[in-house]
């Protein structure tokens, strides 16, 4: 038996169902939404009568230490943002390579990384060298080979959305400065249960959404910005993007010296309270801990597919295999009559780009596989 790393009681959704979809629309703790009971109750829905402007100035400050910690990064270059596209949407001018120059991206990545770089190319002729996601091969290593004298930037998710390929940072960063080439991360897919060492990396930015695998709510994003990207002032800027933004100057662009440039505006502070929370619940865990359930968990779904004509993207053992996302196809069936299938049998998962998602989180345990493996032996 494999028990949850977490109390398992803590998420009402999983009396009812088992719940295989956390690189979606993932579930909350209970810490979380009591956090964000609390803040409404006891804040928000009192206006200004108990959050003066300086308090609501204040109130970033609590998740901004704790994303820093999350992502090993100083506090003064961790940007807080209502989304991740909202940063992902300005990288590519703020970053402006040369006209003439390449960006590299992989062709399946989620599109919130590529859409950006397309519409800067478009607008300043440059190009965009999509790498294809190849289940035999090494990720990183075709994307490294993508990069040549030309390669201004590389934006790629650490972690694949639809495949859950993983991309190794450090060795791409290393590819990267040979040719002077910039380096834009998502990580989306991968923070929250794998490392994300945004010192170590050295990107330009490390971007991540607030809920998946963070576990809050949707409104609130985090970044780990380089000290060079602080010298670009925003492309859109905010009212809140300054050192005192309630002293309300409307003639000048007084940005603060800090990540908190990209704050463009009051946002989602439930949320904010709820993620400030959740990564509390996150941080104990020992290194690597989260990710050994995950590929305890995977190692059991992938022998028991097998047997059933069920294979994996990647298998377990590939260096660009994730333990956290599982994704499956089947020579004869469907993927969408399979999860249907599941979805009649309170099992939730996702398809993505053909091929059934299975996400593996810390309140999953054994009994969560063996009854998708019933069902998908059953289809």
């Amino acid at each position: 038996m494999i028990n949850a790393l977490v109390d398992r009681s803590s998420y009402s959704s999983l009396d009812d169902c088992v719940y295989l979809n956390q690189a979606s629309l993932g579930l909350i703790g209970q810490p979380a939404v009591r956090s964000m009971h609390e803040f409404l109750d006891n804040t928000a829905r009192h206006g200004n009568l108990r959050m003066t402007d300086e308090e609501e100035v204040g109130f970033f400050e609590s998740l901004r230490q704790r994303g820093a910690s999350l992502l090993n990064c100083p506090a003064d270059l961790l940007a807080i943002t209502a989304s991740a596209s909202e940063l992902l949407g300005q990288l590519p001018f703020l970053i402006r390579p040369a006209s003439g120059s390449s960006i590299v991206a992989v062709a399946t990545d989620f599109p919130a990384v590529t859409r950006p770089w397309l519409r800067y190319a478009a607008e300043n002729d440059c190009s965009v060298h999509f790498v294809e996601d190849i289940a035999s091969e090494n990720l990183t290593t075709r994307l490294i080979a993508g990069i040549d004298a030309h390669t201004s930037v590389v934006a790629v998710s650490c972690v694949q959305f639809s495949t859950g390929s993983v991309v190794d940072v450090p060795r791409l960063r290393e590819a990267c400065g040979r040719v002077g080439a910039r380096l834009v991360i998502d990580a989306t897919q991968a923070a929250g249960l794998l490392k994300v060492d945004s010192q170590r990396w050295k990107a330009d930015a490390v971007v991540t959404s607030g809920y998946k695998w963070l576990g809050g709510h949707g409104g609130v994003a985090l970044s780990a910005v380089s000290a060079g990207l602080l010298e670009q002032d925003p492309l859109l800027p905010g009212w809140f993007g300054t050192n005192s933004p309630f002293h309300f100057e409307a003639t000048s662009l007084p940005f603060a010296a800090s990540a908190r440039r990209f704050t463009q505006s009051t946002m989602s502070y439930i949320s904010m309270a709820g993620l400030a929370t959740a990564i509390d619940q996150l941080l104990p865990f020992g290194e690597g801990e989260l990710e050994m359930h995950s590929r305890r968990l995977a190692d059991r779904l992938i022998k028991a597919a097998s047997a059933h004509g069920w294979t994996p993207f990647r298998a377990l053992d590939d260096p660009s295999a994730s333990p956290h996302i599982v994704s499956l196809t089947h020579p004869d069936l469907d993927p969408g009559k399979a999860t249907d299938a599941l979805r009649r049998n309170r099992i939730v998962c996702g398809v993505r780009n053909g091929r059934i998602r299975i996400s593996l989180a810390p309140y999953n345990n054994s009994a969560d596989i063996d009854a998708l493996i019933d069902v998908l032996a059953s289809v």
